[in-house]
């Protein structure tokens, strides 16, 4: 189970408090203690001046490789800039060593859109069926990588972040339903930050199960997210990035946040995502 950043603000907006400086910054919950640690890779993305993607990523913990995490987050600039910790989950049953590599490491790219993921979904191989032409731009062995081609096809369909997403929990409740429910649910998690390029920022939060507190939150669930918002800018994560502000607000299972930037003003949009249900159990026999 992994943690995630988020950025949108104007071209010159730094990264680097939220990154490496703040109390609660993504370097410092890459090592809250060492049995919850997030030591299975690292990435940050952003856009360089000519509106490309450029992302850094390493194979190991952040707190591992911290001049390389450093060098990277101070080379982040909005407008958005994505960070990544990765804590490998292993639905195919690989031996630990294959599960690592750049390869494996978020955020994930595809022109100029960026993504990370925190959850695992049980059949990536099943689901890759789905992905059609996408399938072969598959790398890696990341359930995560899965699920990032098949957001990408179904937003490439719709032309919609917020419809692609909730086509892709139905593809997901449909693998499921279709593998025989061999698990409990159809998914730990679908927290995502997405981005389709620089003047917009998506962040969905669904989540299922009981999966404990968050790493520097005992009273938060660890899936629910919280967002940071003015007209300047708008971060959004896993955890609150600076414990003694006590403006940061909840992003609650279930729902959905777009920051969008337009003459070096932030919008922010939040609702329910209203994705596809999934059946009561006692409603699967």
């Amino acid at each position: 189970m992994c943690r995630l950043f988020g950025l949108l603000g104007n071209p010159k907006t730094p990264a680097d408090p939220w990154l490496l400086e703040t109390d609660r910054s993504l370097l410092k919950q890459s090592h809250v203690s060492e049995e919850r640690a997030q030591r299975d890779g690292w990435g940050i993305a952003w856009y360089t001046e000519k509106r490309t993607p450029q992302v850094e990523k390493g194979p190991r913990g952040a707190f591992e490789e911290t001049r390389e995490f450093t060098h990277a987050a101070h080379a982040a600039r909005g407008p958005v800039v994505l960070g990544h910790l990765r804590h490998a989950s292993n639905p195919l049953g690989l031996p630990r060593e294959r599960l690592l590599g750049l390869e494996n490491s978020q955020p994930f790219v595809h022109r100029n859109y960026l993504f990370g993921h925190n959850g695992s979904i049980p059949y990536p191989r099943e689901t890759r069926a789905l992905l059609g032409r996408y399938e072969s731009s598959v790398m890696g062995v990341n359930d995560s990588e899965v699920l990032f081609w098949l957001l990408v096809k179904n937003t490439e369909t719709v032309g919609d972040p917020l419809e692609g997403y909730r086509r892709t929990v139905g593809d997901l409740v449909t693998v499921w339903e279709s593998a025989g429910r061999g698990v409990a649910e159809p998914f730990s998690a679908l927290n995502v930050i997405f981005t389709r390029g620089p003047n917009e920022l998506w962040a969905f939060c669904l989540w299922r199960g009981e999966h404990g507190p968050r790493l520097l939150d005992a009273t938060r669930p660890y899936f629910d997210m919280t967002y940071l918002a003015d007209a300047k800018q708008c971060v959004v994560g896993s955890e609150p990035f600076d414990a003694r502000r006590s403006d940061w607000r909840d992003l609650s299972n279930g729902e959905y946040l777009v920051a969008r930037a337009d003459r070096g003003l932030v919008a922010v949009e939040t609702g329910a995502i209203n994705a596809p249900k999934v059946a009561p159990l006692a409603a699967r026999r």
